[in-house]
C-alpha cells in the first residue's frame, strides 16, 4: 500500500554456496541478511532497481513491477560485480522471472515461472536482494513518517497500517491507486 516496488537481477558464479538461498519470504531476517552479503560480494553481476509509488499509480502494480524488472536486468550490463565482457552480453543470457508475466528485456530467452523464487538459485538470490533492499527503504521512510510504522509492516496492508492511515491520512509515499476490498474498505484517497 506504500512505497516503491523493488526488483533485482543476479548472475551467480558456478561455485556459489546454494545452501544460503531460498525464497526470500521463507528466510528469517538474519538468514536473508547473511545471504544478501554473500550475493553482493560473490555474484558475477547484480542490480537492484525500483519503480516509484507514482509509477505504480500510473502503470498499475504489474506494469510497475515489470518496469522494475527491466531496469534491474538492464543494470546487470553496466559492469556491476566481477563479470567479464562476455558474461555481461545480454545475447548470451537466458532470463527466468518469478511470476506469470515477462518484462520486455533483450535476453536470448525469457521465461516467466510462478514460484521461481523458490526454485532457481539466481531468482532466489534476486528475491533476497529485492526484499532486503525494499525492507530497508521502508525502514528509512519510517524515520520521516514515524506515525505510519513502516519499520514494522513495510507498507503492507496490515491492521496497524490501515489504522495509521485512518488516523493520519495518506503519507507522501502512499500508493494512491491501492484500494482495500470488502468490509474493511479504505477510501482515504
Amino acid at each position: 500500500m506504500a512505497g516503491p516496488v523493488c526488483a533485482a537481477a543476479v548472475i551467480l558464479p558456478g561455485d556459489f554456496d546454494l545452501s544460503l538461498l531460498n525464497d526470500s519470504k521463507k528466510l528469517d531476517e538474519r538468514r536473508r541478511t547473511l545471504a544478501m552479503g554473500e550475493i553482493y560480494g560473490r555474484a558475477v553481476a547484480w542490480c537492484v532497481a525500483w519503480a516509484s509509488a507514482e509509477e505504480i499509480d500510473t502503470l498499475n502494480i504489474l506494469g510497475a513491477s515489470l518496469l522494475a524488472m527491466k531496469r534491474a536486468y538492464e543494470g546487470l550490463f553496466r559492469g556491476l560485480g566481477t563479470a567479464t565482457a562476455e558474461e555481461l552480453d545480454p545475447a548470451f543470457v537466458d532470463a527466468i522471472v518469478d511470476g506469470l508475466h515477462k518484462p520486455d528485456i533483450a535476453a536470448r530467452s525469457v521465461r516467466a515461472e510462478p514460484r521461481a523464487d523458490g526454485t532457481y538459485p539466481e531468482v532466489m538470490a534476486a528475491s533476497i536482494l529485492a526484499k532486503t533492499a525494499r525492507d530497508r527503504m521502508m525502514e528509512r521512510y519510517s524515520w520521516f513518517y514515524p506515525e505510519y510504522g513502516y519499520e514494522r509492516h513495510k507498507g503492507y496492508p496490515t491492521a496497524a497500517h490501515i489504522r495509521a492511515l485512518k488516523e493520519n491520512g495518506p503519507s507522501p509515499i502512499q500508493r494512491k491507486s491501492f484500494r482495500l476490498k470488502g468490509e474493511g474498505q479504505l477510501d482515504l484517497f
